[in-house]
């Protein structure tokens, strides 16, 4: 007899809802934009961006009329040249929170592993201290030779006198 399997029990994950509403993994996108924002920092893009740019203006000024695809204002240069800085913006802004919230979690463990170092050297000083202390307290070889000294004088002295 086949068992009757239950979809309902817990020995069995759930199906995965279908939804309309887009679903991205934020840490990937995060990712995506601080290599980026990266990129964007670095001379390689200012060149690139530069050699696309003069490749543009000159295509579309020395170019037969029937290749130009963009006429001397420059108009769709201009929107190109808007719109990646309308998307260049937030993503460097994300990348920036990102790495605030790094900076401020590497700030926190800082001041707590400096807390710990503050304590264990506190904690060694009254070790330190006690040490000292201690050491005040034991005899010397120099005082224990006077007193042993001391001692057989008086026990010479005793035994002088009762001869």
């Amino acid at each position: 007899m086949a068992k009757k399997i239950n979809k309902n029990s817990l020995e069995y994950p759930r199906e995965a809802r279908r939804t309309l509403k887009p679903s991205y993994d934020p840490e990937a996108f995060g990712r995506w934009s601080e290599r980026f924002a990266r990129f964007l920092g670095t001379a390689r893009f200012l060149v690139f961006m530069t050699g696309f740019v003069i490749f543009w203006i000159v295509w579309n000024s020395l170019a037969p009329n029937d290749l130009k695809f963009d006429h001397y204002p420059f108009i769709f240069l201009t929107l190109l040249l808007s719109l990646q800085a309308s998307y260049a913006a937030p993503l460097i802004l994300l990348a920036q929170n990102r790495q605030a919230d790094r900076d401020r979690i590497q700030g926190n463990e800082d001041r707590e592993r400096d807390e710990r170092n503050m304590a264990d050297t506190e904690y060694l000083t009254r070790e330190l201290a006690s040490l000292r202390s201690a050491i005040g307290e034991v005899t010397t070889r120099d005082y224990l030779h006077s007193e042993i000294a001391d001692a057989i004088e008086e026990i010479v002295k005793k035994l002088n006198k009762k001869s």
